[in-house]
């Protein structure tokens, strides 16, 4: 059988038991790499593990809030024991809240900073001082096409999406020379259950297929992708 494009690239997937993180540890798991998964919900990661056709030890799932940083650096310790080092880090966690800003309350705003936005800074400060020692690493964030530019409705998430987008080119910017690049999707509605529930009467012809999205970041985790970094990708 001839080796996928990342055989022997070690990647971490935060959000990698939801529907687009399912789509894109299985994506990377296709074209040969190691995965690691931190997860919270018992169901998705059920769900991960009964499509996950590889030979065992190659996907690596453990229970860890990455909003956390002593968990994150735990899970981070827990890779490294397995696999020996982290190579690419997608950060797919993510969530939606509607609301303008009399609607939303310091929890719902609490909560939109924490999944979007603080969630991909405590994998980052975990993740990179390895990538830039060893002079390789693919980050890709997950934002969202629609707070570009910032749109009102969804306020705490239209926020939280735009300051993961200033986090990943500021990362960018900072790892330059270091071999590590840094680039962020920005997938339009994505076409998941939870947008489904969420949206019953909508016309879903122009909704984003996960894996498409997943499809974008696999490119630029590949090793050709390297020159690419600071780029906003939108799908």
């Amino acid at each position: 059988m001839t080796p996928g494009p990342l055989a022997g690239r070690v990647a971490v997937v935060t959000g990698g038991t939801g529907a687009l993180g399912r789509a894109v540890t299985l994506r990377l798991l296709a074209d040969g790499a190691a995965v690691s998964v931190p997860y919270v919900v018992d169901a998705e990661r059920d769900a991960l593990l009964a499509r996950v056709p590889v030979e065992p030890g190659r996907l690596l799932v453990r229970r860890s809030d990455v909003t956390d940083e002593a968990a994150m650096a735990a899970f981070v310790d827990a890779v490294h024991a397995h696999h020996g080092r982290i190579d690419i880090l997608v950060t797919a966690v993510g969530g939606f809240a509607p609301g303008d800003l009399l609607a939303t309350d310091r929890r719902t705003w609490d909560g939109m900073l924490g999944l979007n936005l603080t969630s991909a800074f405590v994998a980052a400060r975990a993740i990179v001082p390895d990538m830039v020692a060893a002079g390789y690493g693919r980050i890709v964030t997950v934002a969202s096409r629609a707070v570009l530019p910032p749109a009102g409705g969804f306020i705490a998430y239209t926020v939280a999406k735009a300051g993961l987008i200033a986090f990943t080119q500021a990362l960018a910017a900072e790892l330059k020379g270091h071999g590590v690049s840094v680039n962020a999707v920005l997938p339009s509605t994505m076409d998941t259950p939870a947008n489904r529930a969420a949206m019953p009467d909508s016309d879903r012809q122009g909704w984003v297929p996960v894996e498409s999205v997943a499809e974008a970041i696999a490119f630029l985790v590949h090793d050709r992708a390297g020159d690419v970094t600071g780029a906003l990708v939108t799908v």
